[in-house]
C-alpha cells in the first residue's frame, strides 16, 4: 500500500493505493456512519461492508441529480444523521460524486470518505475534492470543492469490473500522461498487451501514477484557478459528446482527447508524429477517437460548459506529449475550427 497526501485548504486528504475495503474499519468512526453505494457494487461487495445504514442508488449518471440529493438527504434525516455523522461512499465515479456532494451540503457539511471500486473513480472521480451533480444532462453543473478525509483505492476490487469499465478509466490515465509525464505515456505504449489482459500489477502502477499527478496539481491549485484547469484536457469537447451521445465518461474523454490533439496540431503546438502516437495509443487501448454525432450538435452543448465565461473558455492544448497549456480562447474560434475540419 502507498499513501499519497493531498494538502487542501480544509486539511489533508489521504489517498491509499492498494488498501482494501476489508480494512475500512481502521479509517471510519465506530458510530454515526452512513454508507452510499449503488446496486451493482452492493451485490458484489455488500458482504464486506461495515454494519451501518446503507443507501443504494441505481448505477449511472441519471443518479447524479438534485432530486437524488434530496432523497438521500431525507434518508439521512430519517435515520438520525446529524453534524457529527460520517458519510462513506463505496463505488465508482457516480457514487463518489453524489456522496461527496451530499456530505458537503447536508447540515452545511459533514465529514466523508470514499472506497473507490472502479478504475475511473480511483484515478479521477474520487481524488481531488470535486463533488457534483448534473442538470438536464450537463455535467457537474452544481457542485462543491471539498476534500474527503480519505480515499481507498482497492485494486483487488477491479477484478469484478466488466472490461468496458477498465477502458473507461484508461482514458483518464492517458490524459494524466499527456498533461505531465511523457515517460509514463511510453510506459503504457510498451505494455498494451498486459493492460488489455488486466494485469493488476500494471494497474497498481497506473493508479499510483495518476493519483500522484492529480495530487500534485490539486495541491498547487485546489480551487481550479490556474494549474488545475489542465486536468480538464479532453473534457471540453468530451463532456459535450457525453451529453449528446450518452457514451460513458471515459470513452467521451477519449474522443475529447483526439479533438484537443487535433486542435493543438492545427494551432502549431503539437507535431503530427505526436498526434499519431496519441491516436494509435487510444486505438490500441480500444478507446474511440470519433463519433457519428453532428459536430454542430456537440458544439451547441459545449456552449453550456461550466468552464465557459461569457463568450470565451479556457481550453487545454497539448505542447507535445507530457506537456500542456491553458489558453483562453473565444467560443467562435472553436466554431471556426470545427467548420474547417
Amino acid at each position: 500500500m502507498e499513501e499519497i497526501l493531498i494538502n487542501g485548504i480544509q486539511g489533508v486528504s489521504r489517498v491509499l493505493v492498494g488498501e482494501k475495503l476489508s480494512n475500512i474499519g481502521n479509517y471510519i468512526p465506530n458510530r454515526g456512519v452512513f454508507i452510499i453505494t449503488d446496486t451493482n457494487v452492493f451485490s458484489h461487495q455488500g458482504k464486506n461492508f461495515p454494519n451501518f445504514p446503507t443507501y443504494t442508488i441505481e448505477p449511472g449518471e441519471g443518479s447524479k441529480s438534485l432530486a437524488e440529493v434530496q432523497i438521500v438527504s431525507r434518508w439521512l434525516l430519517a435515520n438520525g444523521a446529524d453534524r457529527s455523522s460520517f458519510i462513506l461512499g463505496i463505488g465508482g465515479g457516480v457514487v463518489c460524486d453524489l456522496a461527496g456532494f451530499v456530505a458537503s451540503t447536508f447540515m452545511r457539511g459533514i465529514d466523508f470518505g470514499f472506497v473507490a471500486t472502479s478504475l475511473l473513480a480511483q484515478v479521477d472521480a474520487s481524488v481531488g475534492g470535486k463533488n457534483g451533480v448534473n442538470i438536464d444532462g450537463y455535467k457537474n453543473i452544481v457542485g462543491t470543492f471539498n476534500q474527503p478525509k480519505f480515499v481507498i483505492c482497492d485494486i483487488g476490487s477491479l477484478t469484478s469490473l466488466p472490461k468496458e469499465e477498465f477502458t473507461n478509466g484508461l482514458a483518464e490515465i492517458v490524459k494524466h500522461t499527456l498533461i505531465a509525464d511523457g515517460n509514463m505515456f511510453s510506459y503504457i505504449e510498451a505494455r498494451i498487451e498486459k493492460i488489455k489482459n488486466l494485469d493488476l500489477d500494471i494497474f497498481r502502477e497506473l493508479v499510483n501514477h495518476s493519483v500522484k499527478v492529480k495530487a500534485k496539481i490539486v495541491g498547487m491549485d485546489e480551487r481550479e484557478k490556474a494549474e488545475r484547469k489542465k486536468l480538464n484536457l479532453g473534457h471540453t469537447w468530451g463532456h459535450a459528446v457525453e451529453k449528446e451521445s450518452g457514451f460513458p465518461h471515459g470513452k467521451s474523454v477519449s474522443i475529447g482527447l483526439e479533438f484537443a490533439a487535433r486542435f493543438s496540431m492545427h494551432k502549431g503546438l503539437l507535431e503530427h508524429r505526436d498526434y499519431m502516437r496519441i491516436i494509435n495509443l487510444l486505438r490500441d487501448l480500444e478507446l474511440p477517437i470519433c463519433s457519428s454525432l453532428s459536430p454542430k450538435k456537440v458544439f451547441e452543448s459545449l456552449t453550456m460548459d461550466k468552464k465557459k465565461t461569457a463568450n470565451s473558455i479556457d481550453f487545454i492544448f497539448m505542447l507535445g506529449i507530457g506537456d500542456s497549456i491553458v489558453e483562453r480562447i473565444s467560443i467562435s474560434e472553436i466554431k471556426r475550427f470545427i467548420e474547417k475540419t
